[in-house]
């Protein structure tokens, strides 16, 4: 899966290459209720979240593996105009969709 070129731009220098279609990796995560405790507390003080920024880091991970994943049972070698999103569902959740367009080297 690794193989499928992931690149934020339109277009991929050296390659022609025909749109499939949309490609989405979505993910939802969380932290455990000890974790939510100690950020709280980081709350209070200010500063930098870590577990929280570790949860989004790996929830960017993921959601880039399901895109790659999608693409490739789509039979694309890329996807090209990757895009992030993400949001809040809960105090203690967020979910990240990472998108883009799925295209097959001509």
């Amino acid at each position: 899966m690794a193989e499928i070129l992931v690149t934020t731009t339109e277009g991929i220098p050296g390659q022609e290459f025909e749109i499939i279609g949309e490609v989405f990796g979505l993910t939802t995560q969380s932290k455990n209720v000890v974790r939510n405790i100690g950020a709280s507390l980081k709350n209070i003080v200010g500063g930098e979240i870590k577990d929280y920024t570790q949860m989004m880091i790996e929830a960017r991970d993921v959601a880039i593996d399901r895109l790659r994943q999608n693409a490739q049972d789509m039979g694309a070698d890329a996807v090209v105009m990757m895009r992030f999103d993400s949001g809040s569902i809960s105090a203690d959740m967020q979910s990240v969709a990472a998108y883009g367009t799925a295209v097959k080297f001509k």
